[in-house]
């Protein structure tokens, strides 16, 4: 009998020490973004009464939530402010929900965070102005909502930054010239918002940038010559814009496209000047496709 209780107690000990003992901070957390986006009606709910490591798309690892993923299920609501408690998240995805309301000011003390991905939401209000704290981030998707405002110039400091994606938003003022910074920028999509002005030259800098979708705006100007550096570039769209010149899309000719496409016809250009037969062009919009 002795023998039992004894295996009985150290089954116990092990069950205790496997269980994901996160912090109150982060299960609180958790729990008020279940409670602030409709948790009863989510396609996948939790179980409160669980273990943690045990609720739909939680990650724990040594005890620490640094994964969320609650792609398409049925979130509805606003996201609360303790979500900037999840201090040690290195993913966040809600995208494909009916996330309503702002970005919480909070957002930005998600310092680890890697992946965030909110796109196919409702939400609205400006982009925080410190953003650029974010600085581990190395993608940002956020179309198809409702943003408003500018483009934080704090964006530019998020060097390790690989996809950025903003488009259809209704994001209007310039084009930050910081984003020039961001040398490991692959995509940067800014397709259908309220953007106006030139396109900043720094973003010349950008070599190893392979789409640029920057079509649906009202920006201006010429296209910067300093583009005939993007050597990796593959998707081009730049239509529906209100560019005064083109001719510098000349030294971009000699390129094999994947997508190029730009305005054919212009009260105040005259193309036959310049030559793109050799790059292939097809009307098509800037798509994300969740992987």
């Amino acid at each position: 009998m002795k023998k039992l209780y004894t295996l009985l107690f150290l089954m116990l000990l092990i069950a205790h020490v496997t269980k994901a003992e996160v912090s109150k901070k982060e299960r609180k957390a958790l729990v008020e973004l279940y409670h602030s986006t409709n948790g009863k009606h989510w396609i996948k709910k939790w179980d409160l009464k669980t273990d943690v490591a045990n609720w739909h798309g939680v990650q724990v690892v040594n005890n620490k939530v640094v994964g969320l993923q609650l792609f398409r299920n049925n979130l509805m609501g606003v996201l609360p402010e303790e979500i900037g408690n999840l201090e040690h998240l290195t993913s966040l995805n809600l995208a494909f929900n009916s996330i309503t309301g702002e970005l919480p000011k909070t957002l930005t003390q998600l310092t680890k965070l890697k992946v965030l991905k909110l796109e196919m939401n409702r939400i609205k209000g400006t982009i925080p102005s410190n953003i650029g704290q974010m600085a581990s981030l190395e993608e940002i998707s956020a179309f198809n909502n409702f943003l408003t405002g500018s483009i934080p110039e704090s964006i530019g400091a998020i060097t390790n930054l690989k996809i950025l994606n903003l488009s259809s938003n209704s994001l209007k003022g310039i084009i930050p010239s910081s984003l020039g910074s961001l040398e490991k920028l692959e995509t940067l999509g800014l397709f259908e918002n309220a953007l106006q002005g030139a396109i900043p030259v720094a973003m010349g800098n950008l070599k190893n940038l392979k789409e640029l979708v920057l079509a649906n705006n009202d920006l201006n100007g010429e296209i910067p010559a300093e583009f005939g550096q993007l050597a990796s570039l593959e998707v081009f769209q730049i239509q529906n814009n209100s560019f005064s010149s083109f001719k510098n899309l000349e030294m971009l000719d000699e390129r094999q496209f994947l997508v190029f496409d730009y305005d054919r016809e212009d009260r105040n250009i005259q193309f036959k000047d310049v030559n793109f037969s050799k790059s292939r062009m097809v009307d098509t919009k800037f798509e994300d496709i969740e992987d």
